[in-house]
C-alpha cells in the first residue's frame, strides 16, 4: 500500500502549502459575497428569488461532497486538490454571468458543487498532516481560511465601492486565485492509494460517528450563521443603534472568531478538544446570554464578540475528531460538511422565521440553547483529542491520501 513517506520538514512545508490553499478558499467566498447585491441586480431577481437562489450552492456542495473521496482515489491527493481548487476559484466567475434566475440557480449549483468537494479534499489533507505532525493544526487553517475571506471582502468592498463592473472583478479575482491555488498545491502532499485498493462509492450515508460530530459542527455553525447575518440588524432595531455600530458589530464578531482561530491549536494541543469545546461552549453561551439580557449595546457586542470566541474552533475540531473517528475518514469528513453547510443554509432563514413570529430576542434564546449544547456534547469530540490514542487509516480510506 502506498502511503507516501515523507520527513518532518516536508509535512510542515506541505502544512503551510494547504494553509495557502485554505486563505484561496476563503477568499473565494468573500469576493463573491461583497457582489451579491451586482449580481442581484444583473440577474434581476426579487429579494424573494435571491434567497431561493442562494439556497443552491449547499444545495450544490450537499450533493457533490461525497465525489470528493472517488476523485482524490482516482487522481491522488496533489492532483485531485489542484483540480478541484481550480474548479471552485474559476467557478467564481460564474453568478456574475448569470442573466436571469434560471442561469443564477444553475451557476451557483456549480459554485457550491466546487466549493464542497475542494472543501472536503483540504480538509482531509489538514487532518492528515495533522496526524502526521501530531499537534493541532486544523484551528488555524481555518483561521486562514477566516483570513482569506476578509481579504476576499476588502477587495470586493474596494470593487464596489470603485464601481467596478462584477464580471471584471471575478474575473481578475479568479484568475489570481487559481495561479495562487495552483503554485501552493505543488507542496501538498502527493499520498496516492494502493493499486488494489477499491475506490469509495460514489454516494454513502455518512458514518453515525459522523451524525454525531457532525450535530456538534451543526449547532457552531447555526450560531455563527445567525450571528454574521443578523447581529447587525439585532443592534439596529432592538437596541436602535446607528448602522454604522451595527454594523461594527459584525465587524467584531468576524474579527473575534478569526483570532481564536490562528490561535486556537495551541490551546487545543494543551488542553485537548474536549475540554476546549466545553470552555468554548460556555463562554458561546455567556455571549448569548448578554445579547438577549444585556438590553444595551455594549453588552449586546462584548455577547456576540464572545459568541464568536466561543464558537470559533469547533468546526475546525469537528473536521479533526470526523477524520480520526473510524475506518472511513473520507465519509465522515464529507458527512459532517455536509451538516454544517446545511446548517449555514437554515440558520438566517430560521433565524428570520422565529423573529417574525415572535421577536429577535427570542431568537438568540434559541442560539443560546444550541451553544449550551456545546458544553453537554463535547465529548461527542474526544475523538480529535490529540491526548487520546488515535486511528490511523489507510492511505485510501482518506481523500487526501488515496479530504
Amino acid at each position: 500500500m502506498s502511503t507516501g513517506i515523507y520527513g518532518r520538514s516536508e509535512v510542515k512545508r506541505a502544512r503551510y502549502a494547504v494553509a495557502a490553499v485554505f486563505a484561496v478558499h476563503g477568499s473565494v467566498t468573500g469576493s463573491f459575497a461583497t457582489r451579491v447585491p451586482w449580481i442581484q441586480d444583473h440577474a434581476g431577481v426579487s429579494a424573494g428569488q435571491l434567497g431561493l437562489a442562494l439556497a443552491f450552492p449547499a444545495l450544490g456542495a450537499s450533493l457533490a461532497m461525497p465525489l470528493a473521496g472517488r476523485v482524490t482515489h482516482r487522481f491522488g491527493a496533489r492532483t485531485a486538490l489542484r483540480a478541484l481548487l481550480a474548479l471552485w476559484t474559476l467557478a467564481l466567475v460564474l453568478p456574475s454571468l448569470a442573466p436571469n434566475l434560471l442561469t443564477l440557480c444553475l451557476a451557483l449549483f456549480v459554485y457550491g458543487a466546487t466549493a464542497g468537494m475542494s472543501d472536503v479534499a483540504m480538509n482531509a489533507l489538514g487532518v492528515e498532516i495533522e496526524n502526521r505532525l501530531d499537534k493541532s493544526i486544523m484551528s488555524g487553517l481555518h483561521g486562514m481560511w477566516s483570513a482569506g475571506a476578509l481579504i476576499g471582502s476588502a477587495a470586493g468592498t474596494l470593487a464596489a465601492h470603485l464601481g467596478t463592473d462584477a464580471r471584471t472583478h471575478h474575473l481578475l479575482a479568479a484568475a489570481v486565485l487559481t495561479v495562487t491555488g495552483l503554485v501552493a498545491c505543488t507542496w501538498v502532499l502527493d499520498l496516492q492509494p494502493a493499486e488494489d485498493e477499491d475506490p469509495p462509492p460514489r454516494f454513502a450515508l455518512p458514518p453515525r460517528s459522523a451524525v454525531l460530530i457532525g450535530a456538534v459542527g451543526f449547532c457552531a455553525v447555526f450560531a455563527e450563521g445567525a450571528s454574521l447575518d443578523w447581529s447587525a440588524v439585532y443592534l439596529r432595531d432592538e437596541l436602535a443603534t446607528s448602522a454604522g455600530l451595527a454594523a461594527a458589530c459584525t465587524t467584531g464578531f468576524t474579527l473575534t472568531m478569526a483570532l481564536a482561530r490562528l490561535a486556537g491549536d495551541r490551546v487545543v494541543d494543551r488542553f485537548g478538544a474536549v475540554r476546549t469545546v466545553r470552555v468554548s461552549g460556555v463562554l458561546a453561551t455567556l455571549g448569548g446570554l448578554l445579547v438577549v439580557v444585556g438590553g444595551h449595546p455594549a453588552v449586546a457586542m462584548t455577547g456576540f464578540a464572545l459568541m464568536g470566541l466561543g464558537i470559533a474552533v469547533v468546526v475546525p475540531l469537528c473536521f479533526a475528531a470526523a477524520g480520526r473517528a473510524g475506518s472511513n475518514p473520507s465519509l465522515a469528513i464529507a458527512g459532517v460538511a455536509t451538516i454544517t453547510y446545511t446548517s449555514g443554509l437554515v440558520a438566517p432563514s430560521a433565524i428570520g422565521g422565529v423573529a417574525q413570529a415572535t421577536s429577535l430576542v427570542v431568537s438568540f434564546g434559541l442560539v443560546t440553547v444550541l451553544a449550551c449544547c456545546l458544553v453537554v456534547f463535547a465529548r461527542v469530540l474526544r475523538a480529535g483529542d490529540r491526548n487520546r490514542p488515535t486511528i490511523t487509516p489507510s492511505a485510501a480510506e482518506v481523500p487526501g491520501r488515496q479530504s
